[in-house]
Protein backbone atom coordinates (compact mmCIF):
# COMPACT_ATOMS: atom_id res chain seq x y z
CA UNK A 1 0.00 0.00 0.00
CA UNK A 2 0.94 3.42 -1.01
CA UNK A 3 2.32 5.43 2.24
CA UNK A 4 3.45 9.33 2.27
CA UNK A 5 4.85 8.10 6.20
CA UNK A 6 7.80 6.44 5.01
CA UNK A 7 9.06 9.75 2.61
CA UNK A 8 8.00 11.59 5.57
CA UNK A 9 10.16 10.47 7.85
CA UNK A 10 13.12 9.95 5.10
CA UNK A 11 12.61 14.00 4.91
CA UNK A 12 12.47 14.51 8.55
CA UNK A 13 16.09 12.28 9.05
CA UNK A 14 17.79 14.36 6.24
CA UNK A 15 17.32 17.66 7.40
CA UNK A 16 18.54 16.82 10.86
CA UNK A 17 21.42 15.21 8.56
CA UNK A 18 22.02 18.44 6.22
CA UNK A 19 20.83 21.10 9.05
CA UNK A 20 24.37 20.63 10.90
CA UNK A 21 26.51 19.84 8.17
CA UNK A 22 30.18 18.90 8.84
CA UNK A 23 30.59 20.17 5.00
CA UNK A 24 34.13 20.70 3.75
CA UNK A 25 34.81 24.42 5.15
CA UNK A 26 36.20 27.40 2.87
CA UNK A 27 40.01 27.78 3.52
CA UNK A 28 41.00 30.44 5.55
CA UNK A 29 42.51 33.23 3.53
CA UNK A 30 46.10 33.79 3.56
CA UNK A 31 45.29 36.96 5.89
CA UNK A 32 41.48 38.15 7.04
CA UNK A 33 41.76 41.60 5.43
CA UNK A 34 40.51 42.25 1.87
CA UNK A 35 43.93 42.68 0.05
CA UNK A 36 44.51 41.01 -3.65
CA UNK A 37 45.72 37.79 -2.04
CA UNK A 38 42.83 37.39 0.66
CA UNK A 39 40.68 37.96 -2.16
CA UNK A 40 42.25 35.22 -4.16
CA UNK A 41 42.89 32.68 -1.67
CA UNK A 42 38.86 33.00 -0.81
CA UNK A 43 37.80 32.67 -4.31
CA UNK A 44 39.80 30.02 -5.11
CA UNK A 45 38.98 28.33 -1.69
CA UNK A 46 35.15 29.03 -2.72
CA UNK A 47 35.49 27.37 -6.07
CA UNK A 48 37.22 24.53 -5.18
CA UNK A 49 34.36 23.86 -2.50
CA UNK A 50 31.32 24.43 -4.83
CA UNK A 51 29.78 23.56 -7.94
CA UNK A 52 30.37 27.46 -9.03
CA UNK A 53 32.25 27.26 -12.22
CA UNK A 54 33.04 31.02 -12.22
CA UNK A 55 33.07 34.02 -11.08
CA UNK A 56 34.57 38.10 -11.43
CA UNK A 57 35.03 40.53 -8.93
CA UNK A 58 35.83 43.66 -8.37
CA UNK A 59 37.15 45.34 -5.08
CA UNK A 60 37.83 49.47 -4.91
CA UNK A 61 38.51 51.18 -1.69
CA UNK A 62 38.34 55.36 -2.33
CA UNK A 63 39.51 56.04 -5.61
CA UNK A 64 41.67 53.14 -5.66
CA UNK A 65 41.21 49.80 -7.24
CA UNK A 66 42.14 46.79 -4.60
CA UNK A 67 41.77 44.19 -6.95
CA UNK A 68 39.86 42.91 -10.50
CA UNK A 69 39.60 39.53 -11.16
CA UNK A 70 38.57 36.53 -12.98
CA UNK A 71 38.05 33.05 -11.26
CA UNK A 72 37.40 29.82 -12.97
CA UNK A 73 35.94 29.38 -16.12
CA UNK A 74 32.54 29.91 -18.09
CA UNK A 75 29.94 27.45 -19.59
CA UNK A 76 32.32 26.80 -22.67
CA UNK A 77 35.34 26.02 -20.98
CA UNK A 78 36.78 29.89 -21.33
CA UNK A 79 38.92 31.19 -18.32
CA UNK A 80 36.77 34.10 -16.77
CA UNK A 81 38.99 37.17 -16.23
CA UNK A 82 38.31 40.56 -15.71
CA UNK A 83 37.01 41.59 -19.03
CA UNK A 84 34.72 39.16 -19.22
CA UNK A 85 31.25 39.98 -19.87
CA UNK A 86 28.69 38.68 -17.40
CA UNK A 87 25.25 39.56 -16.87
CA UNK A 88 24.69 42.30 -13.53
CA UNK A 89 21.17 41.66 -13.48
CA UNK A 90 19.31 43.71 -10.29
CA UNK A 91 22.64 45.70 -9.87
CA UNK A 92 21.39 47.50 -13.14
CA UNK A 93 18.80 48.96 -10.97
CA UNK A 94 21.35 51.46 -9.45
CA UNK A 95 22.51 52.63 -12.63
CA UNK A 96 18.70 53.28 -13.81
CA UNK A 97 17.86 55.50 -10.29
CA UNK A 98 21.18 57.32 -11.17
CA UNK A 99 20.39 58.33 -14.75
CA UNK A 100 16.71 59.72 -12.80
CA UNK A 101 18.82 61.57 -10.59
CA UNK A 102 20.87 62.80 -13.53
CA UNK A 103 17.75 64.25 -14.64
CA UNK A 104 16.79 65.51 -11.34
CA UNK A 105 20.00 67.46 -11.29
CA UNK A 106 18.90 68.66 -14.73
CA UNK A 107 15.74 70.11 -13.17
CA UNK A 108 13.82 67.92 -15.60
CA UNK A 109 12.48 65.51 -13.32
CA UNK A 110 10.92 65.97 -9.82
CA UNK A 111 11.88 63.07 -7.00
CA UNK A 112 7.99 63.65 -6.07
CA UNK A 113 6.63 64.27 -9.36
CA UNK A 114 3.37 61.78 -10.17
CA UNK A 115 4.83 59.45 -13.08
CA UNK A 116 2.44 60.39 -15.14
CA UNK A 117 3.22 64.00 -15.54
CA UNK A 118 6.51 62.37 -17.13
CA UNK A 119 5.36 59.54 -18.78
CA UNK A 120 1.43 60.32 -19.62
CA UNK A 121 1.64 56.78 -21.89
CA UNK A 122 2.31 55.00 -18.10
CA UNK A 123 -1.38 53.51 -16.77
CA UNK A 124 -2.49 51.32 -14.74
CA UNK A 125 -6.33 49.12 -14.56
CA UNK A 126 -6.53 51.09 -10.72
CA UNK A 127 -6.67 54.82 -10.85
CA UNK A 128 -4.53 55.33 -7.96
CA UNK A 129 -1.50 54.42 -10.47
CA UNK A 130 -1.90 58.01 -11.53
CA UNK A 131 -0.81 58.77 -7.58
CA UNK A 132 2.71 57.13 -8.12
CA UNK A 133 5.77 59.24 -7.62
CA UNK A 134 9.20 58.89 -9.02
CA UNK A 135 10.75 58.20 -5.48
CA UNK A 136 7.77 55.60 -4.87
CA UNK A 137 9.29 53.52 -8.36
CA UNK A 138 12.79 53.53 -7.54
CA UNK A 139 11.78 52.32 -3.45
CA UNK A 140 9.57 49.74 -4.56
CA UNK A 141 6.71 51.64 -2.53
CA UNK A 142 4.49 52.62 -5.67
CA UNK A 143 1.94 49.41 -4.57
CA UNK A 144 2.81 47.82 -7.81
CA UNK A 145 3.49 44.13 -7.55
CA UNK A 146 3.84 40.69 -8.81
CA UNK A 147 0.71 39.70 -7.03
CA UNK A 148 -0.79 42.64 -8.96
CA UNK A 149 0.73 41.96 -11.99
CA UNK A 150 2.58 38.50 -12.55
CA UNK A 151 5.40 39.79 -14.66
CA UNK A 152 7.59 36.47 -15.17
CA UNK A 153 4.17 34.83 -16.59
CA UNK A 154 3.58 37.60 -18.96
CA UNK A 155 4.65 37.81 -22.58
CA UNK A 156 8.28 39.69 -22.78
CA UNK A 157 7.91 42.54 -24.37
CA UNK A 158 10.32 44.03 -27.45
CA UNK A 159 11.05 47.67 -25.46
CA UNK A 160 10.52 49.66 -22.80
CA UNK A 161 7.66 51.34 -24.42
CA UNK A 162 5.89 47.69 -24.79
CA UNK A 163 6.63 46.94 -20.95
CA UNK A 164 5.63 50.22 -19.56
CA UNK A 165 1.98 49.05 -22.26
CA UNK A 166 1.52 46.12 -20.40
CA UNK A 167 0.53 47.80 -17.49
CA UNK A 168 -2.17 49.36 -18.70
CA UNK A 169 -4.20 46.16 -17.60
CA UNK A 170 -2.40 45.90 -14.22
CA UNK A 171 -4.22 46.45 -10.86
CA UNK A 172 -2.29 47.56 -7.40
CA UNK A 173 -1.92 45.58 -4.46
CA UNK A 174 -1.77 48.77 -2.29
CA UNK A 175 -1.94 52.19 -2.14
CA UNK A 176 1.17 54.10 -3.26
CA UNK A 177 3.78 54.83 -1.05
CA UNK A 178 1.69 52.23 2.06
CA UNK A 179 3.59 49.08 1.16
CA UNK A 180 6.81 47.94 -0.19
CA UNK A 181 7.04 45.20 -2.75
CA UNK A 182 9.82 44.57 -4.91
CA UNK A 183 8.54 44.47 -8.73
CA UNK A 184 10.56 45.11 -11.96
CA UNK A 185 8.22 46.73 -13.49
CA UNK A 186 8.90 50.17 -11.32
CA UNK A 187 12.20 49.90 -12.65
CA UNK A 188 10.83 49.49 -16.16
CA UNK A 189 8.14 52.81 -15.75
CA UNK A 190 11.26 54.44 -14.61
CA UNK A 191 14.35 53.68 -17.63
CA UNK A 192 10.84 54.17 -20.16
CA UNK A 193 10.64 57.47 -18.33
CA UNK A 194 14.28 58.40 -18.66
CA UNK A 195 13.89 57.99 -22.63
CA UNK A 196 10.43 60.15 -22.77
CA UNK A 197 12.22 63.05 -20.54
CA UNK A 198 15.45 63.18 -22.57
CA UNK A 199 14.26 62.32 -26.16
CA UNK A 200 17.10 59.37 -26.22
CA UNK A 201 16.91 55.52 -25.99
CA UNK A 202 17.41 54.01 -22.23
CA UNK A 203 20.82 52.30 -23.93
CA UNK A 204 22.05 55.34 -25.16
CA UNK A 205 21.01 57.86 -22.53
CA UNK A 206 23.46 55.31 -20.15
CA UNK A 207 26.19 55.37 -22.73
CA UNK A 208 26.20 58.91 -22.56
CA UNK A 209 26.05 60.29 -19.40
CA UNK A 210 27.73 56.96 -17.20
CA UNK A 211 29.29 54.08 -19.26
CA UNK A 212 31.16 56.83 -21.73
CA UNK A 213 32.18 59.40 -18.88
CA UNK A 214 33.45 56.46 -16.90
CA UNK A 215 35.02 54.55 -19.19
CA UNK A 216 32.89 51.69 -19.05
CA UNK A 217 33.50 50.86 -22.61
CA UNK A 218 32.57 46.81 -22.45
CA UNK A 219 29.30 47.23 -20.47
CA UNK A 220 25.71 48.13 -22.49
CA UNK A 221 22.01 47.63 -21.51
CA UNK A 222 19.58 45.91 -23.29
CA UNK A 223 16.12 44.86 -23.48
CA UNK A 224 15.29 40.97 -23.11
CA UNK A 225 17.87 38.60 -20.82
CA UNK A 226 18.47 36.53 -24.44
CA UNK A 227 20.28 39.64 -25.73
CA UNK A 228 22.44 39.73 -22.37
CA UNK A 229 23.51 36.64 -24.10
CA UNK A 230 23.82 38.27 -27.44
CA UNK A 231 26.11 40.66 -25.93
CA UNK A 232 28.74 38.15 -25.12
CA UNK A 233 27.97 36.59 -21.52
CA UNK A 234 28.21 32.82 -21.69
CA UNK A 235 25.32 30.69 -21.11
CA UNK A 236 24.68 30.27 -16.91
CA UNK A 237 23.93 27.69 -14.81
CA UNK A 238 21.66 25.39 -12.54
CA UNK A 239 22.71 23.75 -9.67
CA UNK A 240 22.35 19.83 -9.87
CA UNK A 241 23.72 16.86 -7.66
CA UNK A 242 26.93 18.93 -6.92
CA UNK A 243 26.89 19.84 -10.51
CA UNK A 244 26.69 23.51 -12.12
CA UNK A 245 24.55 22.20 -15.73
CA UNK A 246 24.90 24.67 -18.13
CA UNK A 247 21.07 25.62 -19.14
CA UNK A 248 19.20 28.45 -21.26
CA UNK A 249 17.99 31.67 -19.25
CA UNK A 250 14.12 31.49 -19.36
CA UNK A 251 12.94 34.30 -21.92
CA UNK A 252 12.22 37.60 -19.76
CA UNK A 253 11.92 41.64 -20.11
CA UNK A 254 14.94 42.69 -18.48
CA UNK A 255 15.92 46.67 -19.30
CA UNK A 256 15.72 49.11 -17.05
CA UNK A 257 15.53 46.45 -14.23
CA UNK A 258 18.26 43.79 -14.72
CA UNK A 259 19.39 44.18 -18.51
CA UNK A 260 23.08 45.02 -18.26
CA UNK A 261 26.15 42.92 -19.17
CA UNK A 262 29.11 44.40 -17.96
CA UNK A 263 32.75 42.75 -16.91
CA UNK A 264 34.78 43.32 -13.37
CA UNK A 265 37.19 46.03 -14.71
CA UNK A 266 33.77 48.14 -15.56
CA UNK A 267 32.34 47.44 -12.13
CA UNK A 268 35.66 48.75 -10.68
CA UNK A 269 35.14 52.51 -12.28
CA UNK A 270 31.79 52.42 -11.28
CA UNK A 271 32.23 51.12 -7.46
CA UNK A 272 35.02 54.33 -7.45
CA UNK A 273 32.80 56.98 -8.63
CA UNK A 274 30.15 55.59 -6.02
CA UNK A 275 32.44 56.04 -3.24
CA UNK A 276 34.07 59.26 -4.58
CA UNK A 277 31.10 61.43 -4.68
CA UNK A 278 30.11 60.87 -7.96
CA UNK A 279 33.65 61.33 -9.79
CA UNK A 280 35.30 58.70 -11.72
CA UNK A 281 38.76 58.28 -11.08
CA UNK A 282 39.47 59.40 -14.73
CA UNK A 283 38.03 62.83 -12.92
CA UNK A 284 34.55 62.29 -15.33
CA UNK A 285 31.71 63.77 -13.01
CA UNK A 286 28.79 61.76 -13.39
CA UNK A 287 26.25 63.33 -10.31
CA UNK A 288 27.12 65.41 -7.66
CA UNK A 289 28.16 64.06 -4.63
CA UNK A 290 24.80 64.98 -2.82
CA UNK A 291 23.05 63.36 -5.59
CA UNK A 292 24.87 60.45 -4.92
CA UNK A 293 24.17 60.38 -1.35
CA UNK A 294 20.73 60.60 -2.05
CA UNK A 295 20.65 57.50 -3.87
CA UNK A 296 22.52 55.73 -0.73
CA UNK A 297 19.60 57.25 1.90
CA UNK A 298 16.86 55.40 2.61
CA UNK A 299 13.50 56.42 3.11
CA UNK A 300 14.50 56.02 6.84
CA UNK A 301 11.73 56.02 9.23
CA UNK A 302 9.52 53.21 10.52
CA UNK A 303 7.23 51.75 7.23
CA UNK A 304 7.33 50.54 4.10
CA UNK A 305 11.04 51.03 2.18
CA UNK A 306 12.34 52.33 5.48
CA UNK A 307 15.78 50.66 4.42
CA UNK A 308 15.54 51.36 0.61
CA UNK A 309 17.40 53.89 -1.12
CA UNK A 310 17.37 54.74 -5.10
CA UNK A 311 18.23 51.31 -6.77
CA UNK A 312 20.67 50.73 -3.62
CA UNK A 313 19.19 48.92 -0.19
CA UNK A 314 20.97 50.30 3.22
CA UNK A 315 21.48 47.99 6.21
CA UNK A 316 24.18 46.83 7.94
CA UNK A 317 27.28 44.44 7.83
CA UNK A 318 27.11 41.45 10.14
CA UNK A 319 29.64 43.15 12.31
CA UNK A 320 27.68 45.58 12.65
CA UNK A 321 29.18 48.56 9.92
CA UNK A 322 26.96 50.39 7.76
CA UNK A 323 26.41 49.00 4.29
CA UNK A 324 24.46 49.77 1.37
CA UNK A 325 24.42 47.05 -1.57
CA UNK A 326 22.11 45.46 -3.95
CA UNK A 327 22.06 41.99 -5.48
CA UNK A 328 21.49 40.64 -8.65
CA UNK A 329 19.43 37.82 -9.57
CA UNK A 330 18.63 35.18 -12.82
CA UNK A 331 17.74 31.85 -13.01
CA UNK A 332 21.19 31.12 -14.50
CA UNK A 333 23.29 33.74 -13.35
CA UNK A 334 23.58 36.30 -9.92
CA UNK A 335 25.25 39.41 -9.16
CA UNK A 336 26.11 41.50 -5.90
CA UNK A 337 27.44 45.08 -5.10
CA UNK A 338 28.16 46.26 -1.85
CA UNK A 339 29.48 49.34 -0.54
CA UNK A 340 30.95 49.87 2.99
CA UNK A 341 31.21 53.60 3.51
CA UNK A 342 33.46 53.48 6.94
CA UNK A 343 36.21 51.90 5.58
CA UNK A 344 35.58 52.84 1.89
CA UNK A 345 35.63 50.01 0.03
CA UNK A 346 33.01 48.81 -2.57
CA UNK A 347 32.95 45.08 -3.79
CA UNK A 348 30.72 43.89 -7.00
CA UNK A 349 30.60 39.96 -8.25
CA UNK A 350 29.35 38.53 -10.86
CA UNK A 351 28.87 34.66 -11.04
CA UNK A 352 27.43 32.09 -13.49
CA UNK A 353 25.22 30.25 -11.48
CA UNK A 354 21.25 31.14 -11.04
CA UNK A 355 18.86 31.68 -8.22
CA UNK A 356 19.07 28.48 -6.85
CA UNK A 357 22.83 28.93 -4.96
CA UNK A 358 23.00 32.37 -4.74
CA UNK A 359 26.91 32.13 -5.15
CA UNK A 360 27.10 35.92 -5.75
CA UNK A 361 25.79 37.06 -2.77
CA UNK A 362 27.30 34.64 -1.02
CA UNK A 363 30.78 35.60 -2.30
CA UNK A 364 29.88 39.03 -1.66
CA UNK A 365 29.26 38.84 1.98
CA UNK A 366 32.42 36.85 2.13
CA UNK A 367 34.09 39.66 0.64
CA UNK A 368 32.73 41.85 3.11
CA UNK A 369 33.67 39.59 6.52
CA UNK A 370 37.19 39.80 5.24
CA UNK A 371 37.03 44.06 5.14
CA UNK A 372 35.63 43.63 8.43
CA UNK A 373 38.50 41.43 9.80
CA UNK A 374 36.01 38.49 10.18
CA UNK A 375 36.03 35.09 8.49
CA UNK A 376 34.15 34.03 5.61
CA UNK A 377 31.28 31.79 6.09
CA UNK A 378 31.44 28.00 4.23
CA UNK A 379 30.57 27.54 0.61
CA UNK A 380 26.77 25.85 0.74
CA UNK A 381 27.66 23.30 -2.07
CA UNK A 382 28.02 20.39 0.00
CA UNK A 383 25.10 21.28 2.03
CA UNK A 384 22.85 21.79 -1.15
CA UNK A 385 24.69 18.42 -2.57
CA UNK A 386 23.09 16.74 0.72
CA UNK A 387 19.69 18.16 0.21
CA UNK A 388 19.92 17.32 -3.91
CA UNK A 389 21.01 13.17 -2.50
CA UNK A 390 18.21 13.25 -0.06
CA UNK A 391 15.71 14.16 -2.16
CA UNK A 392 16.80 12.00 -5.19
CA UNK A 393 16.46 9.42 -2.49
CA UNK A 394 12.72 10.14 -1.37
CA UNK A 395 12.03 10.48 -5.38
CA UNK A 396 12.86 6.76 -5.50
CA UNK A 397 11.16 5.59 -2.37
CA UNK A 398 8.17 7.81 -3.90
CA UNK A 399 8.88 5.06 -7.14
CA UNK A 400 9.04 2.31 -4.91
CA UNK A 401 5.86 2.94 -2.67
CA UNK A 402 4.19 3.71 -5.75
CA UNK A 403 4.96 0.19 -6.89
CA UNK A 404 3.65 -1.78 -4.29
CA UNK A 405 0.45 0.79 -3.90
CA UNK A 406 -0.38 -0.87 -6.98
CA UNK A 407 0.09 -4.22 -6.54
CA UNK A 408 -1.46 -3.79 -2.91
CA UNK A 409 -4.25 -1.84 -4.65
CA UNK A 410 -6.97 -4.94 -3.86
CA UNK A 411 -6.07 -5.09 -0.52
CA UNK A 412 -6.46 -1.78 -0.01
CA UNK A 413 -10.02 -1.82 -1.79
CA UNK A 414 -11.33 -5.19 0.57
CA UNK A 415 -9.93 -3.20 3.64
CA UNK A 416 -12.34 0.68 2.39
CA UNK A 417 -15.22 -1.21 1.61
CA UNK A 418 -15.32 -2.23 5.50
CA UNK A 419 -14.01 1.01 6.72
CA UNK A 420 -17.01 3.57 5.46
CA UNK A 421 -16.53 6.60 2.18
CA UNK A 422 -16.26 9.26 5.23
CA UNK A 423 -12.97 7.99 6.10
CA UNK A 424 -11.61 6.55 3.08
CA UNK A 425 -12.11 9.88 1.55
CA UNK A 426 -10.04 11.25 4.08
CA UNK A 427 -7.34 8.94 3.36
CA UNK A 428 -7.00 10.11 -0.18
CA UNK A 429 -6.71 13.53 1.13
CA UNK A 430 -2.39 13.89 1.31
CA UNK A 431 -2.30 12.22 -2.01
CA UNK A 432 -4.59 15.13 -3.88
CA UNK A 433 -2.85 17.56 -1.90
CA UNK A 434 0.64 16.35 -3.37
CA UNK A 435 -1.32 15.91 -6.99
CA UNK A 436 -2.67 19.79 -6.55
CA UNK A 437 0.96 20.99 -5.09
CA UNK A 438 2.72 19.85 -8.68
CA UNK A 439 0.46 21.43 -10.70
CA UNK A 440 1.75 24.95 -8.81
CA UNK A 441 4.91 24.42 -7.46
CA UNK A 442 5.28 28.14 -8.99
CA UNK A 443 2.98 29.38 -6.53
CA UNK A 444 4.32 27.96 -3.58
CA UNK A 445 7.46 29.07 -4.32
CA UNK A 446 5.74 32.50 -4.67
CA UNK A 447 4.52 32.31 -1.21
CA UNK A 448 7.69 31.47 0.41
CA UNK A 449 9.15 34.75 -1.76
CA UNK A 450 6.98 37.11 -0.82
CA UNK A 451 4.73 36.64 -3.85
CA UNK A 452 7.30 37.18 -6.33
CA UNK A 453 6.36 35.48 -10.10
CA UNK A 454 7.34 32.74 -11.81
CA UNK A 455 6.27 29.96 -13.94
CA UNK A 456 5.82 26.73 -13.62
CA UNK A 457 8.69 26.33 -15.92
CA UNK A 458 10.97 28.32 -13.89
CA UNK A 459 10.37 26.57 -10.87
CA UNK A 460 12.42 23.53 -12.37
CA UNK A 461 15.37 26.19 -12.20
CA UNK A 462 14.37 27.32 -8.82
CA UNK A 463 14.81 24.13 -7.09
CA UNK A 464 14.64 21.10 -9.78
CA UNK A 465 15.26 18.04 -7.68
CA UNK A 466 12.33 19.46 -5.28
CA UNK A 467 10.28 19.55 -8.35
CA UNK A 468 11.33 16.24 -9.72
CA UNK A 469 10.15 15.03 -6.34
CA UNK A 470 7.08 16.79 -6.06
CA UNK A 471 5.88 15.37 -9.33
CA UNK A 472 6.98 12.23 -9.23
CA UNK A 473 4.89 12.04 -5.69
CA UNK A 474 2.18 13.53 -7.56
CA UNK A 475 2.36 10.59 -10.65
CA UNK A 476 2.94 7.62 -7.79
CA UNK A 477 -0.34 8.83 -6.05
CA UNK A 478 -2.27 9.20 -9.14
CA UNK A 479 -0.81 5.62 -10.17
CA UNK A 480 -2.25 4.08 -7.39
CA UNK A 481 -4.94 5.87 -6.78
CA UNK A 482 -5.70 4.98 -10.44
CA UNK A 483 -5.24 1.28 -9.56
CA UNK A 484 -6.93 1.33 -6.79
CA UNK A 485 -10.52 3.23 -8.85
CA UNK A 486 -10.52 -0.08 -11.26
CA UNK A 487 -9.93 -2.52 -8.56
CA UNK A 488 -13.17 -0.41 -6.83
CA UNK A 489 -15.69 -0.56 -10.26
CA UNK A 490 -14.25 -4.16 -10.56
CA UNK A 491 -15.32 -4.64 -7.27
CA UNK A 492 -18.21 -3.27 -7.65
CA UNK A 493 -19.35 -5.00 -11.04
CA UNK A 494 -18.88 -8.74 -10.22
CA UNK A 495 -21.13 -7.76 -6.41
CA UNK A 496 -23.77 -6.45 -9.13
Amino acid sequence: MFSVRAPAALLAVSILLVGSPAAAEVEDPVDRQLTPAAVDAYLDGYLESSPLPGAAVAVTRGTEVVHVAGYGTDSGGEPITADTPMGAASVSKAFTALAVMQLVEDGEVGLDDPVVELLPEFTTADPRGADITVRQLLTQTSGMSDTAFREKSEPAPEDLAGAVARLAGAGLAAEPGTEEHYHNPNYHVAARMVEAVSGQSFGEFLERRTFGPLGMDDTVTVDTVGEVFDAGVATGHIGVLGHAVPVAEPESYVNGAGGMATTAADMSRWLVAQNNGGKGANGARILSQEGVAATHTPLGGVGPGERKGLGWDAGETPAGSPMVSHGGIQFTYTAHQVLLPESGYGIAVMANTGLGSADASALAYGLVALADGDRPASAMGPVLLGVDAVLVALTVSACFLAYRGVRGSGAWVAAARGRGRRRTAIRLVPGLAVIAAAAVPHRLVAALAQGRDLTWFQSLYTAPTAVALLVTAALAFAAVYAARAVRWVRGSRSRG
